[in-house]
């Protein structure tokens, strides 16, 4: 018996291994994630609710930034199949449906109704991404908490369950604008190039853990990204084509990722090239989640129209 409890342990031991040697392939990783939504709350403006300036809430708020990576465990199939798409947008196959509706179910009626024109690519919201989608409803979210908190406080009501969902959403909100940030997370090409290659770039699926995860742990620091998050905050117009926009403007930087990747960027200490990129990614997704947050607060005191069924 005690050889056969030990021949068991070492098959699960083997078993385990593929498991914990595949590098992580989330988002920025734990520390990056964690970064972002810290800089973020640290640089909103005076004139926000005091909670959301206390070490407290920034603590809450950055322990929040990796938070949709740990619905994503295997343990928890029905969630993590559900929550999945909405890490990323392939834009490159996004577009083949056209302009981008407003509203999560047109966008998926528009793949589906894109999809005999396009036989050739699985136009489907788990292969296509919903990532500019979950983000705007978080912000919602975020903003209808925030009416709530005004309400309470202007009736001199207790808020404190209600400063609870502000930093949850907050932080929540901050995972998926950090995802946004990475160009990865907008391209068909998120880890390993396809198709035509005459650059000659990696095909290997190594690049996206490599640089968000094992180079930003092992190199980024806090100290360097924070002067880079803009020092004023942004009233932000329309939410949805203002992330949209941020989006686009990350896929711009996908083969950008690959040239610093082939010039040995990400590996080790990389280069001073790699650390500026990735410094100034980290940056920008502080910078747009500060502005979502500010605008969700200015934005909770706009009037809310009159139910009509």
């Amino acid at each position: 018996m005690q050889r056969l409890r030990t021949l068991v342990r070492f098959g699960a031991a083997v078993a385990l291994l593929p498991l914990m040697a595949a590098p992580p392939t989330f988002g920025w990783g734990l520390e990056g994630h964690m970064m972002i939504n810290r800089l973020a709350i640290q640089a909103l403006p005076a004139d926000v609710p005091a909670f959301l300036k206390t070490p407290e809430a920034i603590n809450e708020v950055e322990y929040l930034g990796p938070e949709p990576d740990r619905w994503r465990d295997s343990t928890e199939p029905e969630l993590n199949a559900a929550q999945a798409p909405e890490h990323f947008m392939d834009m490159e196959w996004a577009d083949l449906a056209g302009p981008l509706p407003r509203k999560r179910y047109d966008f998926i009626r528009g793949l589906a109704a894109a999809q005999s024109k396009h036989p050739d690519v699985p136009l489907t919201p788990e292969k296509v991404g919903l990532q500019p989608y979950v983000t705007t409803e978080v912000w919602e979210r975020l903003k209808a908490a925030m009416r709530a908190y005004r309400t309470l406080s202007a009736e001199k009501k207790d808020t404190k369950p209600v400063e609870a969902a502000i930093l949850f959403y907050a932080g929540w909100l901050g995972h998926y604008v950090g995802d946004g940030s990475n160009p990865h997370h907008t391209s068909i090409q998120y880890n390993g190039w396809t198709g035509a290659n005459p650059s000659g770039y990696t095909t290997e699926h190594k690049i996206h853990g490599l640089m968000e995860s094992t180079y930003v742990k092992a190199n980024i620091k806090i100290a360097e990204v924070s002067p880079l998050v803009s020092k004023e905050p942004k009233l932000l117009g329309d939410v949805f084509d203002d992330y949209v926009a941020y989006l686009r403007h990350s896929q711009t930087m996908v083969e950008k990722t690959y040239q610093l990747e082939k010039a040995g960027g990400f590996m080790g200490s990389g280069t001073p090239d790699a650390r500026s990129f990735i410094d100034d990614r980290l940056a920008a997704g502080a910078t747009e989640l500060r502005d979502m947050i500010y605008t969700a607060w200015v934005r909770s005191a706009d009037p809310v129209p009159p139910y009509r069924p």
